[in-house]
């Protein structure tokens, strides 16, 4: 007798939030910010062969019929490519610490509000100490466990992600990404 219909879950081990970081830029590889294209094809045929290497069978073995299925569970704004959102909905990311993030400064006002308040030297920059200081409360706010190894990938994982010249700090329109 057939149990209830699952969701086709991924069966994948979680990714700490720099491994989710090296997945990311490995399928987004022209940097845009989404995976589209050629890049979202390398995505699906990457992750079925990685479910078929797990020993997770699939009915059907049509890739373009999986690939559309696929989108329609996962491609929330239906826009025919994948954002980091929607990828850390897709892999298990440890704690799901980006979206949070993420969620944290939805808005623009949301985003400066949270600018001015850890920017605490006015220097206009957001230095990995001030970084820290923000994560150590959004995960505070989120009621999510961690410890200072913890905070500290956490910390140099949105430095990885968005200083774009490499000086250790986030400028406003780093930031703003």
């Amino acid at each position: 007798m057939a149990g209830p219909q699952q969701a086709p879950y991924l069966h994948l081990a979680e990714l700490t939030a720099s491994q989710f970081l090296d997945v990311w830029r490995h399928f987004d590889a022209d940097g845009n910010g989404y995976i589209e294209g050629k890049e979202l094809e390398n995505f699906f045929q990457e992750l079925e062969s990685a479910r078929k290497g797990a020993g997770v069978d699939s009915k059907n073995d049509n890739l373009g019929d999986k690939m559309k299925e696929f989108m329609h569970k996962y491609d929330k704004n239906a826009d025919g490519k994948i954002e980091m959102a929607e990828l850390a909905q897709i892999l298990p990311t440890e704690e799901n610490f980006l979206l949070c993030f993420r969620q944290h400064v939805g808005s623009s006002s949301e985003f400066m509000e949270a600018w001015r308040r850890y920017d605490t030297d006015r220097s206009g920059y957001i230095e990995a100490n001030e970084l820290k200081g923000f994560l150590s409360d959004l995960l505070k706010k989120a009621n999510r466990p961690y410890d200072e190894p913890k905070l500290q990938e956490y910390t140099q994982t949105i430095l990885r992600m968005f200083d774009m010249n490499g000086d250790g700090k986030l400028g406003l329109s780093e930031m703003s990404r």
